[in-house]
């Protein structure tokens, strides 16, 4: 704790200066680098999250295809090919489903596995 400014956070400070963000959302959520905004109703401060606007396929390098076999679920796909199961949420925006188990309800479907939005690069 620094005496002179207790409310200084030395830690704070140094990641205000870096391009380290704080966000309420882990870096696997949906939602990471939405920052919260406020409006006031009838006098009180009300914090919120902007919604968020579901990217065109389009914007996502294609990986490789996925066929959905009877029983399977959303979150092992991504767990297989991404790395993370929490990362289903990828899927569906990769293959334009608002609900995500929409993607693994018809057997033989096939699944776009794409590269994050923005990010190009060549297939392992």
């Amino acid at each position: 704790m620094n005496l002179s400014f207790p409310n200084f956070d030395p830690v704070q400070a140094l990641l205000s200066q870096t391009a380290l963000k704080n966000s309420l959302f882990s870096a696997n959520s949906r939602y990471y680098g939405l920052e919260p905004l406020t409006i006031t109703r009838h006098g009180t401060i009300v914090a919120y999250i902007p919604r968020r606007f579901v990217p065109s396929p389009s914007r996502f390098q294609l990986l490789q295809e996925h066929t959905v076999v009877q029983g399977e679920r959303l979150d092992n796909i991504a767990g297989q090919y991404l790395g993370d199961p929490t990362l289903f949420w990828r899927l569906c925006d990769a293959n334009n489903a608002l609900r995500p188990e929409a993607l693994t309800e018809t057997p033989g479907r096939r699944l776009r596995i794409t590269l994050p939005e923005g990010i190009v690069g060549n297939a392992l």
